[in-house]
């Protein structure tokens, strides 16, 4: 186990790639291929096991679900994958400024403001 972590912290961590494709397809909905097709289109890439064979984390299920749905809704699987990863770094945006105005917040308020 890498760098003391414990068992228990895999329950918790988005990023742990513990499904495998048959799994990640069927939990998802799609076709292994659609899996491999987000993979060339640089939208997920599964890390892999000692074995070879690709394995997916929830993040990467929440975002294979998202292109099911834009591609369910007449989208190309191109422009779907373009818009997740928009939408993800827009998210990831809101987040950091919402951490930025907190600790402004908090600075701000020590000084006496």
């Amino acid at each position: 186990m890498a760098s003391g972590a414990r068992p228990d912290d895999r329950f918790d961590d988005e990023d742990y790639p513990a499904y495998s494709m048959g799994t990640a397809a069927e939990m998802v909905g799609v076709t292994p291929a659609f899996l491999r097709a987000l993979g060339a289109a640089k939208l997920i890439e599964p890390r892999r096991s000692e074995g070879g064979h690709r394995r997916y984390s929830r993040y990467q299920l929440r975002l294979a679900a998202r292109a099911r749905e834009l591609v369910d809704q007449g989208t190309g699987l191109e422009a779907a994958c373009r818009i997740i990863i928009l939408e993800d770094q827009l998210a990831e945006a809101l987040r950091i400024n919402a951490e930025l105005r907190r600790s402004r917040a908090l600075h701000g308020d020590r000084q006496g403001r």
